[in-house]
């Protein structure tokens, strides 16, 4: 769960550091004080794509740090293991920095990453529930993903998406066979050509090197005796060499060492130099008595390489892409002979669809019973959230007919069929697609209804809800406010040991349930606006909670109505 937040130069945040809880947290503040600032920049921490602008005015950065403690995310400790990243298993820090110029930087532990390594790491850490999310639960592929989720079907879904890919390109090479059958065979034989070319060349990237390099020494054979030679001359064969006179120095050396022992260091240097000089003699002595010209070999390289240039400029590659060419036109090859056999081709196309119907068909049946639950468990939070009468439910249909008018299963990437939520506001009225029935207050308390029921499936320990509540009022304020603190008490069977809810509000009567309080307020400082964000007391709460009730004058009647609220 989320630990603290840091914040420095963002926006109208000078500088900030938060502590949060388990449980349900509520963070409440006059409209323009800055509430979603703090999502904005915890939104950075995790990876969000950053804009200009978001720096303090006057400030060359902004910098966002959020620790988190990852003791029970199992998902997270297993990503941090498989990017090789320093994990202690306990904490993590996320840490953004946004220069004004528009650039950024990323770290996770204190190691450099990428933002989207950020953002695959902060969608096992934070959920955030906006207002746009009630509109993208407008959308097919929301409603399709929400409900794979509390179903558990996530992973099957993913599967039945790769299988129908391979079957779907078995499906197109056959079908591109069939049309193209005539030219297949005409690349298959320059194709056989080709690769029988450079078979015969039988040349990899490692023989061509070391080709060149054999080359370059027998072609400058004759140079390298003669010049092995004149090194030896100068090393120990002439009067003069280097060894035999650098040998009367030594000895000198070691004569005069003996009157003074500072010259010890000069003998010893001299000695090392002496063991080197001797050792390259004798190397060199070595490598001419195994010298050869040999012109037959090098005339055997010559006529090679040759050869290999040839190859390399007809099929316009470079001699070392030689062998990944014959690799590339050889599988080509094995393409090629897949389309010219119709017969193969369509019994691999139809062991892929057997393959994908068979998981599509398992899918099928887990979103019918998981549509079944969904439906029963959103319709009777839709009566809490006084939509009394209403009913929600997961329609499962396919829109492909074949020529007898019957439902058809045809593959598709998301399964064999379409998932569409329906619902009915209140009784006697019959069930219509979400998108054309519910209000704007309608669809804020719907939305509500199928963040909590899902939520109870999901995995994410922290979730974050952006004034979900707008267009909600009276009584059904306060059974959203239970319900979300409801889902900020409850406790996963899986890998979380606590929940934690962060809830931006403007209700009284939804902040009147938190566990926590958090306030945002901004003042004038030095000319300049800035935000800050207290950790409320219980006298603070009531004098919030009264301000939310009664606006700008607060009379001791409205501080009575805070205490109850909030001693309910």
């Amino acid at each position: 769960m989320l630990h603290s937040l840091s914040i420095r130069d963002f926006v109208i945040v000078n500088q900030l550091d938060l502590e949060f809880e388990a449980g349900f947290t509520v963070l409440t503040g006059e409209t323009g004080a800055g509430k979603s600032i703090l999502i904005d920049a915890l939104s950075l921490a995790l990876g969000a794509r950053g804009e200009g602008g978001v720096t303090r005015t006057g400030c060359d950065k902004a910098e966002i740090s959020a620790i988190f403690s990852i003791a029970n995310n199992l998902e997270a400790s297993a990503w941090l293991a498989e990017a090789e990243l320093e994990n202690d298993g306990q904490e993590l820090v996320l840490r953004r920095v946004m220069f004004a110029d528009g650039r950024s930087r990323a770290y996770i532990n204190g190691a450099t990453v990428t933002v989207s390594q950020l953002k695959e790491l902060g969608e096992l850490l934070v959920d955030i529930y906006s207002q746009n999310a009630h509109h993208s639960l407008l959308k097919p592929a929301t409603q399709r993903l929400v409900l794979d989720n509390f179903g558990g079907l996530s992973a099957l879904a993913s599967q039945v998406s790769a299988h129908f890919k391979i079957w779907h390109k078995l499906h197109q090479q056959r079908l591109e066979s069939e049309k193209n059958a005539s030219q297949y065979a005409d690349e298959f034989a320059e194709l056989r050509d080709k690769a029988r070319e450079l078979a015969q060349l039988s040349l990899t990237a490692i023989e061509w090197d070391e080709l060149q390099q054999e080359h370059l020494r027998l072609s400058n054979g004759a140079s390298l005796i003669t010049g092995g030679e004149q090194c030896r001359d100068l090393l120990s064969e002439g009067e003069l060499s280097a060894i035999r006179l650098l040998s009367q120095v030594q000895h000198k050396l070691q004569q005069l060492r003996e009157y003074d022992t500072e010259i010890s260091e000069a003998v010893e240097t001299l000695d090392s130099a002496m063991i080197q000089l001797e050792e390259t003699d004798r190397f060199l002595n070595r490598y001419l008595q195994r010298a050869d010209l040999d012109p037959s070999r090098l005339a055997e390289l010559d006529a090679r390489i040759q050869n290999i240039h040839n190859v390399s400029r007809k099929y316009r590659v470079q001699p070392e892409e030689i062998a990944a060419l014959l690799a590339q036109s050889q599988a080509r090859m094995a393409e090629l002979a897949l389309f010219a056999n119709d017969g193969e081709l369509a019994k691999q196309e139809a062991q892929a669809l057997s393959a994908y119907m068979q998981l599509a068909n398992s899918l099928s049946e887990g979103r019918q019973l998981a549509a079944v639950k969904l439906s029963t468990q959103i319709s009777a939070e839709m009566q809490r959230l006084s939509l009394s009468g209403g009913k929600f439910e997961v329609a499962l249909s396919s829109n492909d007919k074949d020529v007898s008018g019957k439902i058809s299963q045809t593959p598709n990437v998301n399964g064999l069929e379409q998932v569409e939520f329906l619902v009915a506001g209140h009784a006697g009225v019959a069930a219509k697609p979400l998108a054309k029935t519910a209000s704007g207050g309608e669809l804020s308390r719907i939305s509500l209804a199928i963040r909590v029921v899902t939520a109870q499936k999901e995995s994410v320990p922290t979730m974050i809800f952006d004034e979900v509540d707008v267009g909600i009022g009276g009584g059904v304020a306060e059974v959203v406010g239970q319900l979300l603190k409801q889902l900020g008490e409850s406790v996963n069977d899986g890998s979380i040991s606590q929940r934690q809810v962060l809830v931006i509000t403007h209700l009284p009567q939804v902040a009147a349930l938190g566990s926590h309080h958090l306030r945002v307020s901004k003042s004038l400082v030095n000319a300049q606006t800035l935000s800050t964000i207290a950790v409320l007391d219980e006298t603070e709460r009531v004098e919030e909670i009264a301000r939310m009730l009664g606006g700008l004058e607060i009379t001791e009647m409205t501080r009575q109505h805070a205490k109850e609220m909030l001693a309910l």
